[in-house]
């Protein structure tokens, strides 16, 4: 098939990618590099069934394709809230740029939504029914709620247009090609330890969230595109860990001497997190198999790898510019 992945640069959209080009399928990817990277894809340069494009999904395109896979919009709380308006018309204008495609050329279209729509629940652990507790003026609310208006465009969509639609809430994911600055909890101890600096937690550590490794994330999307329910559909990993849990492990991976300093918890930072995957098991054969201590292994040795190359080639780099020292530093 031809199938197109928004946001297809970024952490989860390449994992996607690689899955989608080994299987033999033309993969056009779209993404405007905001929290992207060409070199997540570099692999596939040069391969014909390969295209890359530069585009903001805020603006309209005209593709020709058989599925969407809708990834586009920075998932870390860092990310989204630099730009809280470009973060809720990503979501909203995006999803109707895309939907919009999708009808056009009769394409089936998935919609990466998030466990951020449950807000911070009152159920646990959280089903799909349940409609959340989400604070619609919070600094959290232009990714939350920018996903819950997606999902509302995307069962419009399909109730008034015949669209095909799929709808995956996705928790916690952790794994090789996040970003050093990504400021979620496993990027933020990883790149802390392998620093040698404090381990920081928010709050005192007891709230929980579940970690799913970015294969067997992958391994449910495309489940759930070729499967027969729209959704949404839980997928994540219900194994629950307190915040302190998981500095610990990390900490014992890297560095058991490193110290962990507590700082506040932010505004609407959810109390507790854990998928209820009872539907992605009936409906779509699938659970994680990558258990945490494995997964942590992946992560740390890409993150250490990618960190100290390059400092070396900035440190290279430095030593061999005859300028570097005439050179004054914007103000």
């Amino acid at each position: 098939m031809r199938i197109l992945v928004t946001g297809g640069a970024g952490f989860i959209g390449s994992h996607l990618i690689d899955r989608l080009m080994l299987e033999g399928h033309e993969v056009i990817c779209l993404d405007n590099f905001y929290t992207g990277h060409k070199r997540n894809l570099l692999k596939w340069f040069d391969h014909p069934y390969f295209e890359l494009i530069r585009h903001d999904v805020t603006e309209p395109i005209r593709l020709e394709v058989d599925q969407i896979y809708h990834l586009a919009c920075p998932a870390s709380p860092v990310h989204y809230q630099y730009n809280p308006v470009k973060t809720i018309k990503t979501n909203v204008i995006g999803t109707l740029n895309m939907l919009g495609l999708a009808k056009r050329v009769k394409a089936r279209f998935l919609l990466a939504s998030t466990s951020e729509v449950y807000g911070d629940p009152e159920v646990h652990p959280q089903t799909e029914d349940y409609r959340g507790n989400v604070n619609t003026i919070g600094i959290r609310s232009c990714y939350d709620e920018g996903k819950r208006v997606a999902e509302t465009l995307a069962f419009d969509y399909y109730r008034q247009n015949d669209v095909e639609i799929r709808v995956a809430r996705i928790f916690n994911t952790y794994g090789p090609r996040m970003l050093e600055n990504d400021g979620r909890v496993v990027s933020n101890f990883v790149v802390q330890a392998l620093r040698g600096i404090p381990l920081t937690i928010y709050g005192d550590g007891s709230q929980t969230r579940s970690f799913c490794y970015a294969s067997d994330l992958v391994e449910g999307l495309m489940r759930l595109m070729n499967g027969d329910h729209q959704g949404p559909v839980n997928i994540g990993n219900p194994d629950e860990y307190t915040i302190l849990q998981l500095a610990e492990a990390v900490q014992q991976k890297i560095d058991p001497s490193s110290a962990i300093r507590f700082e506040p918890l932010p505004q609407d930072d959810p109390r507790r997190r854990k998928p209820d995957i009872t539907r992605a098991k009936e409906w779509l054969g699938w659970q994680p198999t990558i258990p945490l201590q494995q997964g942590l292994d992946y992560t740390i040795a890409d993150f250490r790898a990618r960190m100290f190359d390059s400092e070396a080639t900035s440190s290279s780099a430095a030593s061999e510019d005859p300028l570097r020292d005439r050179v004054k530093p914007l103000s």
